[in-house]
């Protein structure tokens, strides 16, 4: 059964693995975010929100350690 079950997950993996698009796009003229690199301003966008959202927690968190201690 052990046996059984370890087949279908090796198979169910390569089938995944072959789902993926491995043709070559050099040829093609980029679409969406890609068009004059609107990705890359969107991951700093993003990384800038996450990197104000840990700071805010860190300050928060050490001011209420403060008020703890008082």
């Amino acid at each position: 059964m052990k046996q059984l079950i370890l087949t279908l997950i090796v198979l169910f993996v390569q089938l995944l693995a072959k789902a993926q698009d491995t043709t070559n796009h050099a040829g093609q003229t980029p679409t969406g975010l890609h068009v004059g690199n609107k990705i890359y301003v969107v991951l700093v966008v993003a990384v800038t929100i996450l990197i104000g959202l840990f700071l805010y927690v860190i300050r928060l968190d050490r001011k209420i350690s403060k008020l703890e201690k008082s």
